[in-house]
């Protein structure tokens, strides 16, 4: 029984965090200043284009709801549905034991389904976004300390190399070599489980990036500020 209640929430929330994810707020605030931005720039429905396209404001305006997104998108789908696993602890206590097994895949079904609605959405004939902003939202609530580590890297990369996509894959390689540090550091139940998630996040983020490595390789990928130059990916 209690593993049919698991599998029936780790579904419910794989779904909750799909429609949400696929809610893609670059092309509406692109859309309400007037521009298509599947057929703008890179064509990519991110951050980094919209400030390409529309405008820096507009495109903090997105990494911020696209992080937000992936957030609530990580959190919420179990929170809806923490009851019906509640006979895995007692129903009294707090449902937000991090170090619950049945927590974990939860949240890690709800961060899923968030990630692949944003780059498959279902209201843009499943295409989308490469996921990063959202990607470091859901990883706040999962793993931390390793995004919040990410992040520095992702910054000092940007401000030594000015490719947003050197910067985000130098981000998502370091969550599983984080994770694995930690791991010995301060050993916890769950933390295998973490770091074979963060080495699929890894591989995941090199496959929506493979059309900017493939640009880096042949050095005609854009710097940032370079320019409203048309990519050909």
């Amino acid at each position: 029984m209690e593993t049919a209640l698991l599998i029936l929430a780790i579904g419910l929330c794989t779904v909750t965090g799909y429609l949400l994810g696929s809610i893609n707020f670059a092309v509406l605030i692109a859309k309400s200043q007037g521009f298509d931005i599947l057929t703008e720039g890179s064509g990519n429905p991110g951050a980094t284009n919209i400030k390409r396209v529309v405008g820096k404001r507009a495109g903090n305006l997105v990494f911020a709801l696209d992080v937000l997104k992936g957030a609530v998108g990580t959190f919420l789908p179990y929170f809806l549905f923490w009851g019906i696993s509640s006979s895995w602890g007692e129903v009294s206590k707090i449902p937000f034991d991090f170090d619950s097994s049945a927590t974990l895949y939860q949240l890690i079904a709800g961060f899923t389904g968030t990630i692949l609605g944003h780059c498959f959405s279902i209201f843009l004939n499943f295409k989308g976004g490469k996921g990063v902003a959202s990607t470091i939202g859901g990883l706040l609530v999962i793993l931390p300390l390793p995004i919040l580590i990410g992040a520095l890297l992702w910054v000092i990369l940007f401000f030594t190399t000015r490719y947003v996509s050197v910067a985000s894959l130098g981000l998502g390689t370091s969550l599983p070599l984080t994770c694995i540090a930690l791991h010995y550091i301060t050993p916890n139940t769950g933390d295998m489980t973490k770091i074979v998630f963060a080495f699929i996040i890894a591989l995941f983020n090199f496959w929506t990036h493979r059309a900017n490595i493939k640009r880096l390789r042949q050095g005609t990928e854009l710097r940032f500020g370079e320019g409203k130059k048309k990519y050909h990916s």
